[in-house]
């Protein structure tokens, strides 16, 4: 008997090993040899769910049977920002389109003055927007136009892809590696193809059915060597990572932790830190308040020590009704209320507290902002403590986070006096960025939780300086529905 002979990687091989290479293949890998041709297709459009064609062909890719060939492209998307953009404008464009700022959203205002100033569309004069180009002078807005081109997949030139670099650190597109793979059938592969119909299939599953059908199978070997797909490894969250860090270096300083509750009264929120019930933070449209439970309940004799602290020294008639509306935190200062409140009632020992929690104010959301985000908040509850106490504690724990230049630049705050920011340098950027305040509680403050004075507080951000050390350029970065970033993401 005469057999043909063929190419294998290398080796001489005939059509009697051709067949038991044909033997070998599963019901995917014969599926996807009968799709190829020598024109190079796109793996999706070879008849198989992605993942099964990537693994028939590398499969046939062993048995040189077809050739694949992977592709990388960084590809532009639009977030969710960007879309609604695309929609309604941007926001720049949109406050050319209004005269009075009182008009314009919290989005126009944080974000579409600052850029249409600098695009030198507007200059603001007595509280007014003054447009100084057209509406339809901005209508034919560059970033507006790529928005337009990536949305249709449409191909980017060099001096738009220079400014799709501002779009990414507005948060408005994101940059994604797409890689695709194509596969052609080589001359070997042909030869097989003409001979899948002349082998039978080989049974790859031991089922119920095939043990009690009393015929006879052979069963495909099990090939230890095939590709697999690289196993996620389940992995904290890089913020839960980070929070552990934060505890860690508190408590080899001596501290202790505090917690509090994220549904809070205005009472420990606002009134317990000496902020006056019409102050503008207090407002609807910085705070959320709740409407189930809408007031929660204060301890009485909390209630009367702060209402004669504020009657006294801010001189209005004081509302308890207000004090006890429900609300989301706005920051983990109103744990440190509470704590001094226990201190105070001997419930708990003066010390150093801290506390790292989710806070929540009405912003707007950008690459910078977000409605819900974390505080890193800590007290010294100490009579001797005093202001270059506060300067050592926070140059130390900022020390231990990996910042080496820190400096602390004169601030207000309505509860502390003194006040102070407190700037870190970041060598890579050759800039100071600000992470914090902190200062002394006011005595207005202290002495009807605890009856003493000083303490020392602080309220630092979280978010901030993670997106410095691991370089995120959009604050949304963390909380965007993708494994993959956490898979990446190094620690």
């Amino acid at each position: 008997m005469h057999f043909q002979s063929f190419h294998f990687s290398g080796e001489i091989l005939n059509e009697k090993e051709l067949q038991k290479i044909l033997c070998i293949l599963g019901e995917n890998d014969r599926k996807l040899l009968s799709n190829l041709s020598k024109e190079k297709k796109e793996i999706s459009e070879l008849g198989l769910e992605k993942d099964a064609a990537l693994r028939s062909s590398a499969i046939l890719e062993k048995y040189s049977l077809a050739e694949t060939e992977k592709l990388e492209e960084e590809k532009y998307f639009l977030t969710e920002e960007g879309i609604e953009y695309l929609e309604n404008l941007f926001p720049e464009q949109r406050v050319v389109r209004e005269t009075k700022i009182e008009n314009l959203s919290e989005l126009e205002k944080k974000i579409g003055i600052p850029w249409a100033i600098k695009n030198g569309w507007i200059e603001i004069k007595a509280g007014k927007v003054i447009p100084k180009v057209s509406k339809e002078e901005t209508s034919n807005y560059e970033p507006l136009n790529i928005l337009k081109k990536i949305s249709e997949s449409k191909p980017l030139t060099p001096s738009e892809k220079e400014i799709c670099e501002t779009l990414l650190k507005r948060g408005i597109i994101e940059k994604k590696l797409e890689k695709k793979f194509f596969v052609s059938i080589t001359e070997l592969g042909e030869l097989a193809k003409k001979q899948l119909d002349k082998i039978p299939k080989m049974q790859t599953e031991l089922t119920r059915e095939v043990i009690i059908s009393g015929k006879d199978f052979i069963f495909k070997p099990y090939d230890v060597e095939a590709p697999v797909e690289k196993p996620i490894r389940g992995k904290l969250h890089p913020i839960t990572i980070f929070i552990q860090r934060i505890k860690r270096i508190f408590l080899s300083m001596g501290f202790e932790e505090m917690e509090g509750p994220e549904i809070e009264s205005a009472f420990w929120n606002f009134d317990a830190l000496f902020q006056p019930q019409d102050h503008p933070a207090r407002d609807i449209v910085d705070t959320f308040y709740l409407s189930e439970p809408k007031y929660l309940e204060v301890p009485r004799d909390a209630i009367e020590k702060v209402k004669e602290s504020h009657e006294k020294n801010l001189k209005y008639e004081w509302n308890e009704e207000i004090s006890k509306a429900a609300i989301l935190r706005s920051h983990t200062t109103s744990v440190s209320a509470r704590t001094l409140y226990e201190i105070g009632k001997l419930n708990k020992k003066p010390g150093k507290y801290f506390c790292i929690g989710r806070v929540y104010r009405n912003e707007a959301i950008d690459f910078s902002h977000l409605p819900e985000f974390h505080q890193v908040e800590g007290i010294v509850v100490w009579e001797g403590a005093n202001f270059r106490h506060l300067l050592g504690f926070l140059k130390e724990f900022y020390k231990r986070l990996g910042f080496k230049k820190i400096k602390f630049v004169p601030h207000h705050f309505p509860y502390t006096e003194p006040s102070l920011e407190i700037h870190v340098y970041f060598e890579q950027k050759k800039k100071w960025f600000e992470l914090g305040g902190a200062g002394i509680f006011r005595p207005e403050l202290s002495i009807p939780l605890w009856g003493k004075y000083p303490v020392l507080a602080w309220g630092l951000s979280l978010e901030r300086p993670m997106m410095l050390l691991y370089d995120i350029q959009d604050i949304r970065t963390f909380y965007i529905n993708d494994l993959s970033w956490i898979e990446k993401m190094k620690m």
